[in-house]
């Protein structure tokens, strides 16, 4: 997609009032272009099928479904979409369900608006998007799991640590594909095997903690 086109975006979420305030901030962001709104899980799965948008936001608890859920599914099904989840969950057990399954980011509903919208540009450009203060648990859980010190102990071959990189940076298997001149399902076994070396259980997880280990030298 050309930098300079507005990422498309489909809103998820069942509570109405909602879904029209981010709408309205939404469209008043050159960034983006609203595609699709859905008020259930079965319909943004639908909605998501039908418009491959480049950006979904995805609410957690929804009537029908889990955000979970829908996630799992997407993610499953191979849709190449940044999926942000947008929820009034702090709760470290659901921060770590969303990333295990693959979310690209998990923001709070009561953020202040033009703190979200930051945060999803910066999630447009690649970046890793998790409220502040969650960051903070997802750091404290990291710590607390048996892991090497750092990358370098860690035994990761060359072409692990690159794709490393590239998870620090926020990429999808497909960017890395594409900047690395591999395939894409190579990719994939390569994220695998680095984290299981890592004793890690979702990229979000391994680029938060990589980052963290070059922050304190550790590289």
């Amino acid at each position: 997609m050309n930098p300079a086109e507005p990422q498309t975006l489909l809103i998820v979420d069942d509570h109405p009032l909602f879904r029209k305030g981010v709408i309205q901030l939404i469209q008043a962001t050159p960034e983006f272009r609203l595609v699709g709104e859905a008020p259930s899980g079965k319909e943004g799965m639908s909605l998501a099928r039908s418009l491959l948008p480049d950006m979904i936001l995805l609410d957690l608890n929804m009537k029908d479904m889990s955000g979970i859920e829908v996630l799992k599914t997407l993610k499953d099904e191979g849709l190449d979409a940044r999926i942000i989840m947008l929820t009034v969950s702090d709760h470290a057990d659901d921060l770590m369900a969303a990333l295990q399954a693959g979310a690209d980011g998990y923001l709070l509903k009561d953020m202040e608006p033009e703190d979200l919208m930051q945060q999803l540009v910066e999630a447009a450009h690649g970046k890793i998007t998790i409220s502040e203060r969650l960051t903070q648990l997802l750091v404290a859980s990291l710590r607390e799991k048996s892991r090497p010190p750092g990358p370098a102990e860690a035994g990761l071959t060359d072409q692990e640590n690159r794709i490393l990189e590239h998870l620090i940076a926020g990429k999808s298997n497909k960017l890395i594909a594409r900047d690395m001149d591999i395939a894409e399902g190579t990719v994939k076994v390569h994220v695998k095997h680095l984290l299981k070396k890592l004793n890690l259980r979702s990229r979000v997880e391994a680029a938060v903690w990589a980052d963290r280990c070059r922050r304190q030298g550790k590289t």
